[in-house]
């Protein structure tokens, strides 16, 4: 099936937004092996809008559209679609009524021109939006079926995943149950992951199972996409490949499908009855960002000292001044300890950086010391990333919360990473 992505907009024309819809509605197209094979961008200009669908309906068997279908005067996908398929806009009453009844439960009246977001060409297949006002549809253009999907990100992905592939999937004549299961790592490079994982889906017949990798620094996704007659099946199959990939990427894994590394320190430390202090320099408090707004983190999070330099750290924790003004491991334990004893958090964790002197280069790297205390005593974690101011201050976090999980779940904590220079 040869699919392209049309994705409307001048913000996207212009580059004052950055088009990331269009990589994740390719990317979960490409995981369910249904090929892209043209991607477009057009601004708000109708005469544009509608030679772009009249050529995509010449080289395409399917369209997915995205952008176009709110309130607003440069919303045109509805009015371009209908000229494109030759037939006229046409009230939709239930959206209608659904759209009122989101507005009356926030008291509120809905405006005027949000009725436009009801209209679609005659004879459009619905596609329920469960989480917005715009809701999609499905249209065909001479022999090609265009769908259409709303810019909001959030909606977009609910529509994709739960209506739009599964019916690309029978359209193409494919299984229609699918999945996506979601490893996450940090401290694995992707290519070694792969030959780490090299053959794994031989283990699934026919090819239902597909290995793909995202990489964002300093995670590592590694995904497997399945496809089964029905979810019983795709669980069956999956289970001893899920199974071999925790064997062989072992302790990188951090997390699985929605949970996060900070997620998983958490519920560690809830299912120890645990709390915790953090002490940071250069993150500008950004392992206390991601841990806080946890649902339940305010009943474990104690404390977060965020520190400009060790001469601030030590003020606050009550340390000594030293001759010595370096970071290293007995200064982040040190710090642990005490944080301990000041915020009566059960685990703490410091994360110290020294950057290297001159321009911000790849070449450029910092010094990490990672420093936990607990019941049991302390451990630290000295490492050494090259890569940039930005490169360093994002593996830091990642590298604290790692070996924070991996003490409360009992892994080494000085397993060396891909990452890390002598």
């Amino acid at each position: 099936m040869r699919i392209e992505i049309l994705c409307t907009g001048d913000e996207i024309l212009t580059g004052k937004t950055v088009n990331t819809n269009y990589s994740y509605i390719a990317t979960r197209l490409v995981e369910f092996g249904l090929g892209v094979h043209w991607g477009t961008t057009v601004g708000d200009d109708r005469e544009s809008l509608l030679l772009a669908f009249r050529q995509a309906a010449e080289r395409a068997d399917a369209v997915i559209v995205n952008g176009g279908l709110g309130p607003t005067v440069d919303d045109l996908s509805q009015e371009v679609a209908a000229q494109a398929a030759g037939v006229p806009l046409v009230l939709h009453e239930p959206w209608l009524a659904r759209m009122e009844s989101f507005y009356a439960r926030r008291n509120r009246v809905m405006p005027a021109n949000n009725r436009k977001q009801a209209m679609l060409p005659e004879g459009a297949e619905f596609i329920d939006n469960p989480i917005g006002t715009a809701c999609g549809f499905a249209v065909d253009v001479g022999k090609t079926r265009f769908y259409f999907t709303p810019g909001v990100p959030r909606e977009m992905r609910r529509m994709v995943d739960e209506q739009i592939i599964p019916r690309l999937l029978a359209r193409a004549g494919m299984r229609q149950a699918t999945r996506l299961k979601r490893f996450h790592s940090f401290g694995i490079g992707e290519s070694r992951a792969d030959e780490l994982l090299a053959g794994i889906e031989a283990m699934a017949p026919d090819g239902r199972v597909k290995l793909g990798f995202q990489s964002h620094y300093p995670q590592l996704e590694t995904k497997l996409a399945a496809r089964g007659a029905d979810q019983t099946e795709i669980d069956r199959m999956l289970a001893p490949i899920e199974a071999e990939v925790r064997r062989r990427l072992g302790n990188f894994i951090l997390a699985e499908d929605g949970a996060t590394p900070e997620s998983v320190v958490l519920e560690a430390l809830r299912a120890q009855g645990g709390t915790l202090a953090l002490a940071e320099t250069l993150t500008g408090g950004g392992i206390a960002a991601r841990l806080a707004p946890l649902p339940g983190a305010e009943a474990l999070f104690r404390r977060g000292l965020v520190a400009r330099d060790l001469g601030q750290l030590r003020n606050a924790l009550g340390l000594p001044e030293t001759d010595g003004a370096a970071v290293s491991p007995a200064l982040a334990t040190e710090a642990a300890t005490a944080l301990c004893a000041r915020s009566g958090a059960s685990h703490a964790l410091a994360v110290l950086i020294a950057l290297d002197d001159g321009p911000d280069r790849m070449e450029t790297g910092g010094t990490i010391c990672i420093g936990i205390a607990d019941a049991r005593g302390s451990v630290s974690r000295e490492a050494r990333l090259l890569g940039g101011r930005e490169w360093v201050r994002l593996g830091a976090m990642e590298l604290g919360l790692d070996c924070l999980r991996r003490r409360l779940l009992g892994l080494p904590v000085d397993e060396r990473i891909d990452f890390e220079r002598r």
